[in-house]
């Protein structure tokens, strides 16, 4: 799955909104002595060499908006989105008051399938508001963010857009990308059973990975978060008590683990089909999940909301229709589990920044404040 052998790779990275793109000119010593380093250190990865080098979505995106000009026309923000999130918590709200004195199982149902479902929708809506799609203007989209973070009962909207600017800047850049699992979670999640063991914690792994991987202080913005979470936890405790809180928050857990929405962290970007590193999935839990589905797409576009990224694909089939995707994000989930060659290991990872460009971005607190 390595390849240290690579001739060329790429030192100067083209900020584009949605990816790295390295430049085609040869890298420096140094650049290949430290991915050399790092290849050895995790060899299990697939490291990308070559013309891989460059992620996939720069270039595919140049060259849909140079055939298909029109798709422009779709970007910026949906203002519905707010209204869908508002909706939700209400949703929410109104599932913990009519659970009041439910039986453990049934509120244990209810928690899986309705909590679940709901609040793992929301982190998309935090996940568009992270994108700028949900209003004009970065405090409104902060302000929509942590509004729809608030039902989950955990704080992650601000971190979360920290780090997942840094995923699409740096598609599987060692350090800085850390939707990428670390080395010992390949090492010890390789079972089936540990597989089993792995989905059912992935909360834990995407909320702790990056604090070791690449930690970063917390802003006023996370500190506004906080506080906005623990206000609207407490007024859930006053009404409704601690089962109502532990409802939002189980929910958000629960729907993050071995749930079928939750099947799209895995779909998105583990190498089921070899030589592909991004994968879009087209069945009916889109509707629940804004959209997230069309990955490819996403990453093409990032700048497009998620309802119209259907849109992008039906402008531009001939980029989309022949490369393989999902139908069934349950399925993605056995698949994972099931298949021996797939494992935490089965991503792509790619050296174009040397450990002094990574420390300097860090040193500023990241692409993103």
């Amino acid at each position: 799955q390595s390849d240290s052998n690579c001739q060329t790779t790429q030192t100067r990275l083209i900020m584009g909104k949605g990816g790295n793109a390295p430049s085609a000119a040869s890298a420096g010593k140094k650049l290949l002595t430290e991915r050399d380093v790092k290849i050895a250190k995790a060899p299990q990865f697939y490291w990308a060499s070559g013309d891989a080098m460059v992620e996939p979505h720069v270039e595919r995106r140049k060259a849909i908006v140079k055939a298909h000009p029109e798709v422009k026309k779709l970007f910026g923000p949906d203002h519905q989105t707010k209204f869908t999130a508002a909706f939700a918590m209400a949703l929410q709200i109104f599932s913990i008051h009519l659970l009041q004195g439910a039986p453990w199982y049934t509120w244990l149902f209810c928690c899986y399938t309705l909590s679940g479902t709901i609040n793992h929708g929301l982190t998309l809506a935090m996940h568009e508001a992270s994108h700028g799609l949900t209003a004009k203007g970065v405090l409104w989209n902060r302000i929509y963010g942590i509004f729809s973070n608030l039902p989950m009962g955990i704080p992650a909207a601000v971190s979360f857009k920290r780090y997942h600017m840094e995923h699409h800047r740096f598609q599987g850049e060692d350090i800085m990308d850390v939707d990428i699992p670390c080395d010992i979670e390949g090492w010890f999640f390789h079972s089936r059973a540990r597989k089993v063991l792995w989905c059912l914690l992935q909360p834990l792994f995407y909320s702790l990975r990056p604090m070791f991987v690449n930690p970063k202080q917390p802003t006023k913005w996370e500190f506004i978060n906080y506080a906005a979470t623990i206000t609207f936890n407490s007024i859930i405790y006053y009404f409704f008590g601690g089962s109502g809180v532990a409802y939002l928050a189980c929910g958000t857990l629960l729907g993050m683990g071995i749930h079928p929405v939750a099947g799209h962290f895995i779909s998105e970007h583990y190498v089921m089909n070899k030589g592909q590193e991004t994968y879009s999935y087209y069945g009916p839990l889109n509707w629940f999940t804004f959209h997230v589905g069309y990955h490819n797409e996403h990453h093409d576009f990032p700048f497009v909301t998620g309802k119209n990224l259907r849109k992008v694909r039906a402008i531009a089939p001939e980029f989309y229709d022949d490369m393989p995707h999902y139908h069934s994000w349950a399925k993605v989930i056995y698949d994972y589990i099931m298949d021996d060659n797939i494992t935490p290991y089965s991503r792509v990872k790619r050296v174009t920044l040397e450990n002094e460009e990574i420390e300097a971005i860090r040193a500023r607190g990241g692409l993103v404040m």
